[in-house]
């Protein structure tokens, strides 16, 4: 028997605002993870980012003369802002946050004409803009992942975990309860460690596995769990269709193959495989950052070679460049390089040579 229904049978393409919804809802597994192994700074950063980033948008709607609420329904800068509340450290002052949004929505998103008109990634312009200004507030406000190292495990790491109104005293007005310091709350992050220490000679891949604060099971301790929460969520958005497997694909094989290559001459120097694929933000990137339809690739074979050229520069600047975690400046690099990519793979029209 024939189905009742009636015509047509083609689906509409979802809208905008629909498809940053969806991809919102697959960043949920990877937030909460966050917030369990990293404590409530990730999700402070995350509602000051959002605050922030609509402020900013809504106040350059109204001098572009645009319809304000038109454009803030379509959900890009609330998934902008969810990026950069990820992306910065858990104990990050509450000024960073407005700063990296500002340049995020402001200088990289509307000066250039606002949604489909930037050819820079914003979230990853603002990460890469705090970085560089502010390097020692990016890189030192790291909270130690208590929720899985002990007492017993690394003998000179204690636990400390900030409470939800502690973390905004501490982000708001500098302040720590029971004379705790700075330093006993925060540490450097895994990349970081395994990097600082094999450059300077300092240990071996296998001294630092000894001591437990860069290793955990397969990847960066702590962070290894959130990158498997970023993965889930990407496969889902990958299942729904919203992304193709292109550039995360390819991203992740590119970085695996070299540092597997790398990997295989200098055992105590070169950090496995698995470690750079569930270290920072490499999930998190390759299914959310990089796969950014307006400033990726839009052929097939211009998105393999752009996730490629990403995955390939995250393993560069990692071991031999000034930055442990590469996410921003790979994927910023390949955005320049994209008008190149699209004229050169673009595939032939039917009919024509």
């Amino acid at each position: 028997m024939f189905s009742a229904q009636s015509s047509p049978f083609l689906k509409s393409a979802p809208s905008v605002s629909k498809m940053m919804l969806v991809v919102i809802l697959a960043l949920i597994p990877g937030i909460l993870t966050s917030i369990f192994i990293f404590g409530f700074g990730v999700l402070m950063n995350i509602c000051l980012a959002i605050l922030s980033a609509y402020s900013f948008e809504a106040a350059m709607l109204l001098l572009r003369k645009r319809p304000v609420m038109v454009y803030l329904k379509d959900n890009s800068a609330l998934l902008t802002a969810i990026l950069i509340g990820l992306a910065l450290p858990p104990l990050a002052p509450w000024w960073l946050t407005v700063i990296g949004v500002f340049f995020a929505i402001v200088i990289s998103k509307q000066l250039y004409g606002g949604l489909g008109y930037n050819i820079f990634n914003p979230a990853m312009v603002a990460y890469a803009i705090l970085l560089v200004s502010f390097p020692a507030e990016m890189t030192t406000y790291w909270q130690t992942p208590t929720a899985l190292i002990s007492q017993s495990e690394v003998s000179n790491i204690i636990p400390v975990s900030l409470g939800l109104l502690d973390t905004i005293n501490f982000q708001f007005f500098s302040q720590l309860p029971n004379n705790l310091t700075i330093d006993a709350l925060t540490s450097a992050t895994p990349l970081d460690v395994v990097r600082t220490s094999t450059l300077t000679g300092f240990a071996t891949i296998s001294e630092i596995q000894a001591t437990g604060t860069a290793f955990g099971m397969f990847g960066g301790i702590g962070i290894e769990w959130v990158n498997l929460a970023f993965l889930a969520g990407g496969l889902f958005i990958l299942r729904k269709g919203l992304i193709s497997w292109h550039i995360p694909i390819s991203l992740l094989i590119s970085l695996g193959f070299l540092s597997l290559l790398f990997g295989s001459f200098e055992l105590d120097s070169n950090p496995s495989p698995l470690f750079h694929l569930f270290s920072g933000a490499t999930m998190l990137g390759a299914f959310f950052i990089a796969t950014d339809p307006v400033t990726a690739a839009s052929s097939h074979k211009g998105r393999i070679i752009y996730g490629a050229g990403i995955g390939a520069l995250i393993y560069i600047i990692r071991s031999w460049g000034g930055y442990p975690d590469a996410i921003a400046f790979s994927v910023l690099i390949m955005n320049m390089c994209v008008p190149l990519l699209d004229y050169y793979t673009q595939p032939r029209v039917y009919g024509h040579d």
